[in-house]
This record gives structure tokens, sequence and C-alpha cells, in this order.
């Protein structure tokens, strides 16, 4: 039972079609719906009725002297409007059955024209506006206005050639009352299949702009979902990346100083006291960050108060020399060019590149290293650059994720900038991020905090 079940959800949900492309040529209107089925065959019944209707006012009235029996008549009059109700199911071929029953209406004299022709213009607009086929739809209509043509001058043919016919039109002159009649009679079909032609095409081509309306919004709604679902990825990899920078700083930091904790807790007591303490503050900040991150993902109220994440900048760089000298590693901090203020998602990205480089070079360069890291300000950018000395010669590269080196490049690559990382021809290791930025207009401000400040060139000089 279960599996019939399934089995029949699987062939409804293979029976969907996917909407077939406004421009292409085999596009069709989609099938009426049973609402627009039931007033189709609403619309006939009450046009057969009407044409009845107008039959008896009209036989009353003296249409015709000898008009054609009451029971051709009813025929022809049920031919003309009853298939109405299937016009577009069938639009070509109710049309071809309401032309036929009109042209036998006219011709046997059945006292009713004004229902008929309402009928017949009808079925005419319905082969325009629904035939999916539009060559064939072309072709019936022309082949029914050119019949009904060809029958309008047979009968104008037969009309002027009956002497009682027109018993007033024996006058001449330029503009005969035959020839006025034969011109009243051509403009009023002309106007009358013109019209039909006309009305049907246009309704047909407003339903395709429709569908490309409909086909494009589908499309712009499929294009917000890809680029809503793009915007998660790279948010998920840009937490990523901060929480990579974040832990793998303060973890690695942590345990430094707990080993260094460990080792000289039997000797001297306060210094591994001091060193379990820059343990408890790294975890705070580690702590802190984390909770920055992570109320990115909450919403805007549960993430105040969180703000570690954003006021992490280049102004905190003395503070992370600080930090990394504290863990055993004698860095050096020095600001080189006239500070300016920088944006706030350039200037985080320079400090995590920093905080990332002396993490790696912790880890790396050997216990003997020594590092310098420098902001360089220059006319058309910013530079962050932290370099080593450390014997280890980053020989224990090979064992780590190379996530780190990514992020930093994913970083500068995100502002329009470069990076270069490798070791330095002296030894040690480089790294140093580029990032361009609108050249300065203003006065130049004095470098933070008593930082040494010095040329860009005479710092690239000496570094070299």
């Amino acid at each position: 039972m279960r599996a019939g079940r399934q089995e029949t959800q699987g062939r409804t949900e293979a029976a969907v079609v996917t909407p077939v492309d406004p421009d292409a040529a085999d596009w069709s209107r989609g099938a009426p719906d049973a609402e627009g089925l039931r007033n189709d065959g609403l619309l006939a019944v009450a046009l057969f009725v009407s044409s009845m209707l107008s039959f008896a006012l009209w036989q009353v009235a003296g249409l015709y002297e000898d008009p054609a029996p009451a029971w051709l008549s009813v025929l022809c009059l049920a031919g003309v409007t009853l298939p109405l109700a299937v016009r577009r199911r069938r639009p070509g071929l109710v049309l071809l059955v309401v032309a036929a029953a009109f042209i036998l209406l006219q011709s046997t004299r059945v006292p009713e024209t004004l229902v008929a022709n309402i009928a017949l213009f009808l079925a005419l607009y319905t082969v325009g506006a629904w035939a999916a086929d539009r060559r064939r739809a072309n072709q019936v209509r022309a082949l029914v206005i050119v019949a009904m043509f060809v029958w309008l001058v047979v009968a104008l043919f037969l009309s002027t050639t009956d002497p009682d016919a027109l018993p007033d039109l024996s006058r001449v002159g330029v503009l005969s009352p035959l020839v006025a009649f034969l011109l009243i009679q051509l403009l009023t079909n002309v106007a009358y299949f013109a019209a039909a032609y006309w009305f049907g095409q246009n309704a047909w081509n407003a339903a395709r702009e429709r569908a490309r309306v409909e086909a494009r919004t589908r499309e712009l709604e499929a294009e917000r979902r890809t680029v809503a679902t793009q915007a998660v990825a790279l948010e998920r990899l840009r937490l990523a990346r901060e929480l990579h920078d974040a832990v793998a700083h303060h973890v690695s930091l942590m345990g430094v100083q707990a080993s260094a904790a460990r080792t000289l807790l039997p000797a001297d007591a306060s210094r591994a006291s001091q060193a379990l303490e820059h343990v408890e503050e790294a975890a705070r900040q580690a702590v802190g960050e984390l909770q920055g991150i992570l109320g990115t993902l909450r919403d805007a109220g549960a993430a105040e108060g969180h703000d570690a994440v954003g006021s992490l900048d280049v102004e905190r760089l003395p503070q992370l020399v600080e930090e990394a000298v504290a863990a055993g590693l004698p860095t050096t901090f020095q600001v080189v060019g006239d500070a300016r203020p920088l944006p706030p998602l350039v200037s985080l990205n320079l400090y995590r590149i920093a905080q990332e480089a002396l993490t790696n070079t912790r880890k790396h360069a050997g216990p003997t290293a020594q590092a310098d890291v420098r902001l360089r300000y220059l006319p058309d950018g910013v530079e962050i650059e932290v370099a080593d000395d450390g014997v280890g010669a980053r020989s224990g590269a090979a064992t780590g994720s190379g996530l780190g080196l990514v992020g930093m490049r994913e970083r500068v690559t995100a502002d329009g900038g470069t990076l270069h990382a490798g070791p330095r021809p002296r030894g040690g290791f480089l790294v140093r991020a580029h990032v361009p930025l609108a050249p300065a207009l203003g006065a130049h401000s004095p470098a933070p905090d008593g930082t040494v400040t010095r040329t860009a060139d005479a710092a690239v000089e000496q570094h070299a």
C-alpha cells in the first residue's frame, strides 16, 4: 500500500513540466482551467438563447419575405453558437464549423444576423488568441476569411443581378447607389474580419508577454536564491576564517604560557603565576572574540554587547605585540609613515594577518627567534609586515594545515591587495600584505602611542 502511494507520488512529481521558454518557437498558452471551460459553455448557451430571441423578433419584423423554415433556422443557429462551448479546446475546428453554419444561415435566409455575427467574430478571435499551432491558426483564419469574401462576392453578384432585389438602384452617376451599397458591404466586412484577426493576435501576444514577465520573475527569484546561498557560503567562510585566526592565536598563546608555567612552577612560583595569568587573559580574550563572532549568527538584539570582533583593528597591534612578548617571542613594533584612518574591514584584516603571522612564528620559527612587526603607511596604500629571524626556518610548516596562509591571502584579496609570504634570503620568514588605498589628501597625523616613525623608503631599505 505504501509502495503504491510512493509510486503514485513519483509519477505526480514526474508529471510536473518545466514551463516552456516564451521566446521558444513551440511556446503555447496554458490550457484553460475548469472555470474557463465552464464559462465557455455558459457563453455558448447564452448566445444560443439570444439568437433564438433575435430570430423570433426578426421573424415578426419581417426581415425576409420568404424566410427559412423554423427547424432549419434553429439548426443553423445552434451550429453557429453552441460549438463555442469548446472554442478554447478546439479553436480551429470550432471556427470551421461556425463559419460553415454562418454561410448556410445566410444562404437559406434565416432571419437572424446580430448574434450570428457575434459568434463568428468570437470564433475567429479565439483561433488567434488560443491556437497553439500558429502556422495552422494563420492558415485556418486565412481560409475562412477568403471563403467569406468569396461568398460575399457571390451574394452581392446575385443581389445586383436580380432586378427585384434592388429596385431603387437604377440611378447612375459618379457614385451610384449600387456602387455605394457595394462599398458599404466591402468596408464593413473588411473592418469586421480585420478587427477579429487583430484582437485575437493581440491577445496571443499579450499572453506571451505575460509569460515572459513570469519567466523573468522566476529567473530573478532563482538568481536571488543563488545569491542568497552564495552569501551564506561566503559568510560561513568568513566566520570560519575569523574562528581559525582567533582560536589559533589564543590557543597557541595559552599553550606556550602553560608550558612555561609548568617548567617554572618547581623553581619560581611567582613567574609561573604570571604565566598562568597570561593564560587566563588569553582565554578571556578568546572567549570574547568567539562571542563576537558567533553573535553575528544571532539576531541584532542578541548580538548587542559583543563587539570584540568589530573593535579589532590596527590600533590594537601594540597590544598584540605585547602578548607575543609575554608568550616568549621577542617582538618589536614600528609604524612607518604618516598614520591615517583606514576602512574598518581593511583595519580588521591587517590585524588578523599580523596575528596569524605571529602565531605561525611561535609555532615554526624556533625557540630563539625574534619578530618584527611594521605597519607602513604609503601614499597609495598600507602594508603590514611581520618578519622573523627564526633558525627553525619554518621546518615544521609542512605539518600545518596551511589554512593560515590561505586565510591571509583571502583577506588581502578581498581588499584588492597582494600578499607575499616566504623565506627571507638571510634566514627567517617574511609576511607582507599590501592593500591599496586612495591617496591621502589631508594633513599628516602623528603616529599613535609614541611608536617609532620613519619614511617608507628608509624602512624598506633597512628591512631588505
